[in-house]
């Protein structure tokens, strides 16, 4: 029973932090789709290997190849297996967006709840000066059994620079 409520806790605490992704100010420029490693939290934190393809919003630019880590903080209990994560990249301004610009270290806040089947949700903001939000498209997929609520760092590296 206790478990259930957690995880119903966690669920909600998932969508409340998709909720306002798109209440926040900017211009949309592209998406990035990422693969997360199948990993263990180890109860205060995790960290897993990230893959990712940013795909411009724009013709004038290709789509490109990312790396990364994506470390947490806070509760994080438990097993998954790989991640797939979808954000939508803002900017201030169109202008902002030169190839390579998104690598750099993103912070914000998550949460996730895994049970066989799970979701979760992360919007962070980082990249070069600053200058970029990552809103979740939508809630991330992944198996296993685990609960994480907390902030999260992604550290994103361009393959071509």
């Amino acid at each position: 029973m206790a478990l259930k409520r957690i995880c119903a806790v966690a669920a909600v605490l998932a969508l409340s932090a998709a909720a306002p992704a798109h209440a926040q100010q900017g211009v949309e420029i592209g998406l990035l789709d990422c693969v997360v490693d199948s990993g263990t939290g180890f109860i205060i934190g995790s960290t897993k290997d990230v893959k990712c393809t940013y795909t411009p919003a724009g013709t004038e630019f290709a789509p490109e190849a990312y790396f990364g880590v994506i470390s947490k903080w806070g509760l994080d209990i438990g097993v998954t297996g790989t991640t797939i994560m979808q954000w939508l990249v803002v900017a201030p301004n169109a202008d902002v967006y030169l190839p390579g610009a998104l690598e750099g270290d993103y912070i914000g806040a998550s949460a996730e709840v895994t049970a066989a089947i799970g979701a979760g949700a992360n919007i962070l903001v980082g990249g070069s000066s600053q200058a970029f939000t990552l809103q979740p498209v939508s809630l991330q997929a992944q198996t296993g059994l685990n609960l994480a609520v907390g902030v999260t760092n992604f550290e994103l590296r361009s393959v071509e620079h």
